[in-house]
């Protein structure tokens, strides 16, 4: 092999090796670009809007959407629920009534907090399949 074609296959190989070298960079900057959302997303979940801290005066006890933009909340301010008309433009206080004790709230009735949905979910579930689901003619 001449010397020229030595330095060739020498110069092709180091250009191959700074491509995997910027490929590999870039890669791990994708990684820890998704990291950081995963981390975020989990400390969203853990701090975010919601949860309860001691010393807190307000709770979001539940909402509903009624249009795109409508939704009607209940919020516990120290002791007493506030049924709110939310929109884009205004809040409006629609009621006011004292919150019900704490054990009461455990019930098979009780008013579930915002973001429960799972076991929401899993209870209608059961019902469904075990047959107890009212207004349904085709189960006993």
């Amino acid at each position: 092999m001449s010397a020229a074609a030595t330095s060739a296959l020498e110069k092709g190989g180091a250009d191959n090796l700074l491509g995997l070298a910027a490929l590999g960079k870039t890669a791990l900057a994708l990684a820890l670009v998704v990291g950081l959302i995963f981390l975020c997303s989990w400390l969203l979940r853990r701090f975010g809007p919601g949860r309860h801290w001691p010393g807190q005066h307000l709770r979001v006890i539940g909402s509903s959407l009624l249009g795109s933009r409508e939704r009607v909340v209940i919020v516990e301010v120290q002791g007493t629920w506030l049924v709110l008309g939310v929109t884009a433009q205004q809040i409006s206080k629609l009621h006011e009534l004292p919150a019900p004790p704490v054990e009461a709230r455990g019930g098979a009735g009780a008013v579930r907090p915002a973001g429960d949905f799972a076991s929401a979910l899993s209870e209608r579930l059961k019902q469904h399949l075990s047959g107890r689901e009212t207004g349904n003619p085709e189960r006993p």
